[in-house]
């Protein structure tokens, strides 16, 4: 019966250090290798290491784009469902949200034949000219607006045909052709939507133009 007392004093001690060590761990003690108390109770995506997320710039491009260059972003329509957008130093010119995007050739929402040739033909030198499809570019092309479309950089106006994909940025008085156009013929084997090919997306900077002197 003497040996109770010493045992009840040596067990507290025990008791004492277990308790000692378990709180240091828990809370992150030097050493320990184990999550501090507070990370036990974290949420997963507070837990995680957060990377930092990627900048974007005018347009969502990736990189600013130089001085007397403006930076767009262009996609085309999908099928006849999703219209095109056109962005331009971060502001939207056309999207189906603004409500100002229609079927054939979106320049400023053009598509009869008379009226898109009364649109492009009084153009000035230097004038950047925006295209991009939704739906069906070359029902209402004629000889004469694929020829000025090739005037203003483009390759592939004399080629489009029946729904096909197309977005493309030329400009007035260009003597070599745009490296800013994309082309996607429609073509049952190879159509992502039902009639349909892909819609195109296109981005990145144009140097400004002047009036020609």
């Amino acid at each position: 019966m003497r040996l109770a007392g010493p045992l009840r004093i040596a067990a507290l001690v025990v008791t004492v250090g277990l308790t000692w060590i378990a709180v240091s761990i828990l809370l992150g003690g030097p050493g320990s290798g184990f999550p501090r108390i507070q990370q036990l109770f974290a949420s997963p995506e507070s837990s995680a290491t957060a990377e930092p997320r990627a900048r974007k710039y005018k347009c969502g491009l990736p990189q600013p784009c130089p001085d007397e260059h403006l930076a767009f972003r262009m996609v085309s329509g999908a099928a006849n469902v999703i219209g095109p957008k056109i962005c331009l130093e971060d502001k939207m010119l056309m999207s189906s949200v603004k409500d100002n995007v229609g079927r054939g050739l979106n320049i400023a929402l053009v598509n009869d034949v008379n009226d898109l040739l009364k649109f492009i033909r009084p153009l000035h030198e230097g004038t950047l000219v925006f295209v991009a499809s939704y739906d069906d570019p070359a029902t209402k092309m004629n000889e004469e607006t694929r020829r000025l479309f090739g005037e203003l950089g483009s390759r592939n106006a004399k080629e489009l045909a029946f729904r096909d994909s197309w977005v493309f940025v030329g400009a007035k008085g260009v003597h070599n052709k745009s490296p800013f156009e994309q082309h996607v013929k429609n073509s049952k084997h190879t159509n992502k939507y039902e009639g349909w090919p892909e819609a195109l997306e296109m981005a990145g900077c144009i140097p400004r133009r002047g009036p020609a002197s």
